[in-house]
């Protein structure tokens, strides 16, 4: 099969945690056969952030860390809009479509691939629609054959409030090919990457993270991210944690290979009203197998096992995990072999490529969905 994906960027995921899993899909498909084409806007919004904060060798990794991935660009403001997209969907037959997507682009595509015999998929891989209903609003979710979510709370969102009939849960997965277990020495006990999160989790940091490092100084804490603020920094400063800036994704296995624990620390959407969705980093981390403290969050799905991650309900209880895992070897590599099993058993990128082939299949033929809605149409 041809796959077209249009996507804010795959070149960067500079505060762009959507590229992560879009590219293991992607590299996912192709290493089962299936063309890939990426398309993504010129001057898009991650991109140019990286190329203005770190030039452009982080592209120069991309392109040599994901070969097999075919990233073209178009120009979202050209008066032949409508006909660059039929070109970049001729011969495909499946059109991806990803939420952070300009509605005017995304509007136009589903006629566009429908034109060209391809199904339209919208593939939702955030919270708006919970969060900014009336951002996902603009979006003509009717027009597409069907829309993938990253959470079952959200799938039946689109269910209920968009009236959106085939929907299903598409949860995130780790590209196992790249994100696995590297043996390399311990350089830092602790390692957080991850950005500030808009307000969205800034107590959360505080109680569970930064206290950890004021209570625990004989541990070494490090953090990785971007867009923090002065202030954020001062406060990483005075609890004793190292601030190293972003990494990139290709890095991140090098990373958490040198550290001898993690933790996770959900924003407050998926703790609050998104039970069951634990966002990419989690994945990612448990693929390295490195042992993970997690804040609490309800894993509603069942996606994991009890002991593939420590949970701490409270910060105290963070600290004590924290410590644990840094000091005591062998519990530390139990819980790690435990949480790889289950990612290498249930959550990897070959696991969702799969997912979607089954999507595929039973949506059938491009428009299917839409016809009869057309028709049952008001004159």
């Amino acid at each position: 099969m041809r796959f077209v994906f249009f996507i804010h960027s795959a070149v960067s995921d500079w505060n762009h945690g959507n590229a992560h899993f879009i590219r293991g899909l992607m590299s996912a498909l192709v290493r089962g056969g299936h063309a890939v084409a990426s398309h993504e806007p010129r001057g898009a919004w991650s991109l140019q952030n990286l190329l203005a904060d770190h030039g452009v060798a982080p592209v120069v990794e991309f392109a040599r860390a994901y070969p097999e991935i075919d990233v073209r660009t178009y120009d979202p403001a050209s008066p032949s809009l409508a006909d660059d997209l039929a070109a970049a969907c001729a011969g495909a037959d499946v059109v991806m479509v990803h939420e952070w997507n300009d509605p005017h682009v995304a509007n136009l595509l589903p006629s566009v691939a429908h034109a060209a015999g391809a199904l339209a998929i919208f593939h939702d891989t955030h919270h708006r629609p919970w969060s900014e209903p009336g951002a996902i609003a603009r979006f003509d979710l009717r027009a597409y054959d069907g829309v993938l979510a990253f959470g079952g709370v959200l799938t039946e969102i689109y269910r209920t409030r968009f009236g959106v009939e085939r929907a299903w849960t598409f949860h995130e997965a780790a590209d196992h090919v790249r994100f696995r277990p590297l043996d390399r020495p311990k350089e830092q006990d602790v390692v957080w990457i991850g950005n500030w999160g808009d307000e969205e989790r800034t107590q959360e940091l505080r109680d569970f993270w930064l206290d950890s490092a004021r209570a625990l100084p004989e541990l070494s804490f490090v953090a990785h991210g971007v867009r923090y603020p002065g202030y954020a920094l001062a406060e990483l400063a005075g609890a004793g944690v190292e601030f190293r800036g972003w990494a990139p994704s290709v890095r991140v296995p090098e990373v958490f290979a040198r550290s001898r624990a993690t933790l996770h620390v959900p924003r407050r959407a998926y703790v609050q009203a998104l039970a069951g969705i634990p966002t990419i980093r989690v994945f990612e981390a448990l693929a390295c197998g490195i042992p993970l403290v997690s804040a609490p969050w309800s894993d509603a799905e069942g996606l994991f096992r009890p002991g593939d991650y420590a949970v701490a309900e409270t910060p105290a209880a963070m600290r004590d995990a924290l410590l644990r895992l840094c000091r005591d070897e062998d519990a530390a590599r139990a819980q790690a072999e435990r949480g790889l099993e289950t990612i290498l058993a249930r959550h990897t990128c070959e696991h969702r490529a799969a997912q979607l082939l089954g999507i595929i299949a039973e949506l059938g033929s491009a428009g299917a969905a839409t016809t009869p809605r057309a028709e049952a149409q008001p004159a």
